[in-house]
């Protein structure tokens, strides 16, 4: 567990370069609430958007999670702790007015990329230009 990257993953970078893409600035790997010692991989401060990229192994993924034969009962737990920190977090994040992404790594990041970029402009101000 100590060697799995805990951020600049593949599919991070991959939705990355796409929420960029689409002109979309955000902060990287950041705590949205300063008391909650938890870290989202995109943050929108400004629209209060925090996105979550998770890996279908150590959240528990429907579609391709499958459970570890070696371990099982420690793994078995280990999903659930996480699957129940997310919710947790998602909970306290939207009770302080965050809007909460949660993309699972398999997803298309262009696809992904829209999903955010609707959800940031959504709870952005809109601003017109004068002139």
């Amino acid at each position: 567990m100590q060697r799995t990257p805990r951020r600049d993953t593949r599919p991070e970078l991959a939705l990355r370069r796409a929420v960029h893409a689409l002109g979309l600035r955000y902060r990287v790997s950041v705590r949205p609430l300063p008391h909650l010692r938890r870290t989202a991989d995109l943050v929108f401060t400004k629209a209060k958007v925090a996105v979550f990229l998770d890996g279908c192994f150590w959240h528990g993924c429907p579609e391709h999670y499958s459970a570890s034969v070696a371990n099982s009962d420690y793994w078995a737990r280990k999903i659930s702790r996480n699957k129940a920190r997310d919710a947790d977090t998602d909970r306290q994040l939207i009770d302080a007015g965050w809007i909460v992404v949660r993309i699972w790594e398999h997803e298309d990041p262009i696809i992904a990329a829209s999903h955010v970029a609707e959800c940031v402009r959504q709870q952005s101000p809109t601003t017109t230009k004068s002139g």
